[in-house]
């Protein structure tokens, strides 16, 4: 423990951002880093909890109070050596983790908790500057050779732990370029994508080979990577979104959220950022675009906070979000314990750049023109009604109805499944009632020999947190089934390091 009355002393800082009027004009990031004395007052304020619950918390077993202690100590190779023995990629995590760790501090109980992902954020970077990340290659190869379909989170976890274990790992992954949803699902301004590239290229020099524009179950077999390979791992994603059938929703105007997400950061790839574009037939080149329109966001998740900054960024005249459920409370209540994750309200930085939310609102009716275009959508008041031995069931309110002037609406209400074109068809591998690929959580094994899967493929849609972990996970389960043992740790004896 750093310093023992560190907690008593301090209290939580967040660090500083750029003004959102100046961030909106670009796609860069704009959280600003600590000063070296703050962040050192920001690590003192971990208790050393007799029973840490951020473990808890924390999908990856993040051995939390040790490298917080470090920190206290400017330690940094020490830092760098705890973090990384759980955390394949905390510089992902320390940038777009929700932090479900906070939430179960245990000086958040009465306080402020500890600011443990900007810590870890920060962990990274001085290791990066420093020198510390520098790929290790494994002293033996064994011989084995690994497909992993996907190169998200999950997907590159499996590939980095197999790598380290000796096998001879190849990830494919069906873009041009690697990094899954950390790619092309995240905007660039909460994570620029050279920190993703930064990445890759540490792993390329481990021994990791990655093959893009390799559609498994389309241009690439799935039978020749399971004559070729030792063992096959899915780590695909949840890409199947959630519609919203309504009339009108055939509409011109009317998208799913990863579309748009995905075409701009592709723009800010090209370093062609979409909000200075001059487009004159957005139709006609396919482009979506919501400069100078009124644009709804309709989900009130991660994904349509991202929306609601990628709109602004690109000169959107007003954003709306909708959420179909009431506005949660501000502060935990008694139903929500700690160190329970707390449902309250999440204001992000999205938010803070300009949005109007709505809470409690169903769209009924999408509404167009002549030229089949979005011009409105028909919105409904709901009314929840909780009681006693019976589902939360909500009622419309009579005459709530409103016509809201609207030329884009971006759908972000999640995902469904997996995509079961191609690949899944292929291979026929079996799958839960949910949709997802089926395989035990203690083993992720699927009904195919020497066929695995982990992430969202086989949980569902989740937290990138979540995917590495179970990328983590399911690398000891293949090593075992290659080798007949594994000498990759679990997170549970990561604990004892």
């Amino acid at each position: 423990m750093g310093k023992p009355t560190g907690f008593l002393e301090f209290t939580r800082i967040s660090p500083q951002k750029n003004d959102p009027k100046e961030r909106i004009g670009n796609f860069r990031e704009f959280v600003l880093p600590f000063e070296k004395s703050e962040l050192n007052k920001q690590a003192a304020r971990c208790m050393n909890c007799g029973v840490p619950f951020c473990h808890h918390g924390c999908p990856l077993g993040n051995v939390i109070p040790e490298f917080n202690d470090a920190v206290y100590r400017e330690d940094w190779l020490e830092a760098y050596d705890i973090l990384t023995s759980t955390n394949n990629f905390p510089e992902f995590t320390g940038r777009i983790c929700p932090a479900p760790c906070e939430s179960s501090c245990v000086l958040g109980i009465n306080q402020p908790p500890v600011s443990i992902e900007e810590i870890e954020k920060h962990i990274i970077e001085i290791a990066f500057d420093k020198g510390y990340v520098q790929p290790k290659e494994p002293l033996v190869r064994t011989g084995k050779k690994v497909a992993v379909v996907g190169s998200g989170p999950a997907g590159l976890a499996v590939a980095a732990q197999l790598n380290q274990a000796g096998h001879l790992v190849t990830v494919f992954e069906r873009d041009d370029r690697p990094g899954g949803l950390l790619r092309y699902g995240i905007p660039d301004f909460k994570l620029e994508k050279h920190i993703v590239d930064r990445r890759i290229d540490v792993m390329e020099k481990e021994g990791i080979a990655f093959q893009c524009n390799a559609n498994v179950g389309v241009n690439v077999s799935v039978n020749d990577l399971l004559r070729e390979y030792s063992a096959l791992v899915l780590a695909g994603g949840s890409t199947v979104p959630r519609d919203l059938t309504i009339p009108g929703r055939s509409l011109s105007g009317v998208h799913y959220a990863m579309e748009f997400l995905k075409q701009q950061n592709k723009f800010t790839a090209e370093k062609d950022p979409f909000a200075n574009r001059e487009i004159e037939s957005n139709v006609a080149e396919g482009i979506i675009t919501a400069k100078n329109k009124n644009v709804v966001v309709i989900g009130g998740g991660d994904t349509g906070s991202d929306c609601v900054g990628t709109s602004n960024r690109q000169g959107a005249r007003s954003v709306t979000q909708f959420e179909l459920l009431p506005q949660p409370p501000r502060e935990r209540t008694p139903f929500m314990p700690w160190p329970s994750y707390p449902m309250v309200l999440k204001t992000s930085s999205s938010h803070e750049e300009g949005c109007e939310r709505q809470w409690a609102i169903a769209t009924k009716e999408f509404i167009g023109n002549e030229k089949g275009e979005l011009i409105a959508l028909k919105t409904v008041e709901l009314e929840w009604k909780v009681e006693e031995g019976k589902p939360i069931n909500f009622i419309e309110k009579a005459g709530s109805e409103k016509i809201i002037p609207c030329e884009l609406v971006l759908l972000a209400m999640g995902f469904v499944a997996p995509q079961k074109t191609g690949l899944l068809d292929e291979l026929d591998v079996e799958q839960d009632e949910r949709g997802n690929v089926k395989a035990g959580e203690k083993e992720f094994k699927t009904n195919i020999p020497k066929v695995f899967t982990c992430g969202d493929m086989r949980r569902g849609q989740s937290l990138v947190v979540w995917a590495i972990s179970e990328g983590r996970e399911c690398a000891r389960k293949v090593d075992e089934f290659l080798m007949g043992h594994s000498i990759l740790e679990t997170k549970d004896q990561s604990l004892f390091i």
